[in-house]
């Protein structure tokens, strides 16, 4: 390797393998010959450079083949020999991998099984990111509950920063310790039900983000389909979005509604298109970046509204028409928004205040006026 080269790289192992430098940041081999380096060190750095310097220590220093993360420490403190994180880089046939454990009570000790069973849970993720599952072994250290399983990632180096790799890492440990703990937030159960795991969501309450409903709304009546567009308002409105999640049961329990049962719908191929037309008739402005999916089991479907965060500047979504009274009112606009798991309106006073922001700043020239009909 040339001395240009040398200086291109942004991850260089020196000093005979007793230094690492990460984006011109020098840190120290530590005790046990692994290097370290801290989640800043590692914001300007590439998987390429990484696989290479690791290459290099293993061939021409018969030196360490994995790269700790140090989080919990400060960046200027001397990290080499502090508490690291959970997820480490490793060259596995000579190529990086990502590498992991996680928690789990239920002991399998037949290796595909356990591949099968990691794989199935993480492939959503996993495929978002072009990334895919190397391995999953138990730690056979390990005596007594709770075992470990080691997770290996897999992914093509070119073009990564390994800040990314590393965030990537940490969203499959939380999604496996999802599983495993019942404790689960928004993007965990999106990707628990197109892995084909609804059963962890049963005994799990509805809340700011969580909406189930045991069947279909009723397409063929203009009471379903403002239902369905108050559905989605009330989280394009609110500060997490969230999910509608249509064939889930759920059961009054302590004053929440907390998932019992799985219910799939029949299988429909077209259901997403039919729900997609309601919503472009009903509700405005369109919600950025909706997705609406069917998840198809083997006894049915699941109908999956993944409906994110969206923009201050776009708010508030408005639903063409209101049941009042048990009445459809097609001239009516509802404005609808989530509060914990239950549905508030916008109050008058709010609604005027926002046209009144509008206004003033349309006088003030900060805001293009909308074009004339």
């Amino acid at each position: 390797m040339s001395s240009s080269d040398s200086l291109r790289r942004t991850v260089r192992v020196m000093n005979e393998g007793h230094t690492w430098e990460f984006a011109g940041r020098q840190r120290p081999v530590g005790d046990d010959g692994d290097p370290v380096a801290h989640a800043v060190d590692l914001d300007r750095c590439t998987a390429t450079d990484l696989q290479a310097a690791l290459r290099r220590s293993s061939t021409q220093y018969n030196a360490s083949e994995q790269l700790w993360v140090s989080e919990l420490l400060g960046p200027d403190d001397d990290v080499e020999d502090g508490p690291v994180g959970p997820v480490s880089f490793t060259l596995t046939d000579g190529h990086l991998t990502l590498r992991f454990p996680y928690s789990t009570f239920d002991y399998i000790n037949d290796d595909p099984e356990l591949f099968q069973h990691t794989e199935q849970i993480l492939a959503p993720l996993l495929n978002r990111h072009r990334m895919w599952l190397v391995s999953a072994e138990q730690d056979e250290s390990r005596a007594t509950a709770p075992w470990a399983v080691w997770v290996e990632i897999g992914f093509h180096s070119r073009a990564r920063r390994l800040t990314d790799l590393v965030d990537v890492g940490l969203d499959a440990l939380a999604l496996l310790d999802a599983v495993e703990n019942g404790n689960l937030g928004r993007d965990q159960i999106a990707d628990l039900l197109r892995g084909g795991h609804a059963e962890a969501l049963v005994g799990q309450a509805e809340g700011p983000w969580l909406e189930a409903k045991r069947q279909h709304y009723d397409l063929s009546s203009s009471a379903g389909k403002i239902s369905l567009a108050q559905a989605v308002a009330r989280f394009a409105n609110a500060e997490q979005g969230g999910l509608v999640v249509v064939g889930l049961e759920t059961k009054g329990v302590a004053g929440q509604d907390v998932i019992r049962k799985i219910t799939p719908m029949p299988h429909d191929p077209r259901v997403g298109r039919k729900y997609r037309q309601i919503l472009e008739h009903r509700l405005y402005p369109p919600v950025d970046g909706l997705q609406i999916e069917a998840i198809t089991r083997s006894d049915g479907d699941l109908v999956l509204i993944d409906i994110p965060p969206q923009p201050d500047e776009l708010k508030p979504f408005l639903v063409h028409g209101a049941v009042i009274d048990s009445r459809t009112e097609g001239a009516f606009i509802s404005i609808v928004r989530r509060r914990g798991d239950s549905s508030i309106p916008t109050t008058a006073a709010m609604i005027h205040a926002h046209l009144a922001a509008g206004r003033a700043l349309l006088r003030r020239g900060e805001l293009t006026s909308p074009p004339a009909d």
